[in-house]
């Protein structure tokens, strides 16, 4: 069993962020699993190499160990290969569409705009040279997919949601690529994370699929919110690690999530939550993080 938790490092950790690692290592650890880090730091335009640092130190502060540490933007020759081999398969196309020709149009499961494959059939001699987004061209079939949690996540994605972006137009290889890309090149077996990438899953199956590449058992977990508002995002500068480090020790930290979880009371450390770790007690609804 290999596990991994793939924050990106695009601001500071918030308790979000700290609880879906804490989740993803407990779930490793608790079955003799190996659990890897990985630091997704491919958009250059967000990404700083202080937040990765930061990241790590926050990580340890909390009581959390990994068996290895994979750095995204070390890896663009994979993400290449995986261009070359869909690009050869007849799947790549340049698309021309704006994001802003989808508002208005059909919801798709996360909520967006479905992208309505407008652009199929657009020639590409070499995706090296496009100056436009590349897509690629989903098959229309249909995902039947319950994940470890009990949600359902059955879609047909390239109806549902539209073909994925998979190189932007500044050349940044997009999220649903390199999420598949590393997860394969890791062997990784088991993906635990928020409920909000759920969605992306069937996409991230069929991509999995036209690569060759196994597909790993799923589990989505429950959210921290804003209070009385959205999830807690590192956009946002949702109680930012600084912030956390200062009020808190790790323990009293793990503690508090722990609580939030339905995992404990009181101050602990992760490896003091793992005699009991059950997905059974785990909360299944989002909550305020106060």
């Amino acid at each position: 069993m290999i596990g991994r938790f793939a924050p990106s490092t695009t601001g500071e950790a918030h308790p979000g962020t700290l609880l879906a690692a804490l989740l993803a290592w407990l779930d490793a650890r608790s079955r003799d699993g190996q659990i890897l880090l990985r630091l997704e730091d491919l958009d250059v335009t967000r990404t700083k190499p202080a937040w990765s640092h930061q990241l790590r130190d926050a990580l340890a502060w909390l009581g959390l160990d990994w068996d290895e540490v994979a750095v995204q933007s070390q890896r663009v020759a994979l993400y290449n290969a995986a261009l070359d081999a869909l690009a050869a398969a007849g799947r790549l196309y340049p698309c021309s569409c704006s994001r802003s020709t989808r508002v208005g149009g059909r919801r798709a499961p996360d909520g967006g705009w479905a992208y309505e494959n407008t652009c199929r059939g657009r020639p590409l001699a070499d995706w090296r040279d496009s100056a436009e987004p590349l897509r690629v061209q989903l098959p229309d079939d249909r995902i039947e997919l319950v994940d470890d949690g009990g949600e359902d996540l059955s879609q047909t994605p390239a109806r549902d949601m539209g073909d994925p972006i998979v190189r932007r137009r500044d050349g940044v290889i997009a999220y649903q690529l390199a999420v598949v890309v590393d997860d394969g090149a890791a062997r990784i077996t088991d993906i635990v994370r928020g409920r909000d990438i759920a969605p992306s899953t069937a996409t991230q199956i069929l991509l999995q699929r036209l690569l060759g590449l196994p597909t790993p058992r799923y589990r989505h977990h429950f959210l921290l919110l804003e209070p009385g508002g959205p999830k807690l995002a590192k956009l946002h500068g949702s109680h930012p690690f600084t912030l956390l480090a200062s009020h808190y020790t790790g323990p009293q930290l793990c503690g508090a999530l722990a609580t939030l979880a339905n995992l404990g009371t009181g101050d602990c450390t992760p490896r003091e939550l793992l005699a009991d770790f059950d997905w059974a007690r785990v909360r299944r609804t989002d909550v305020a993080w106060t």
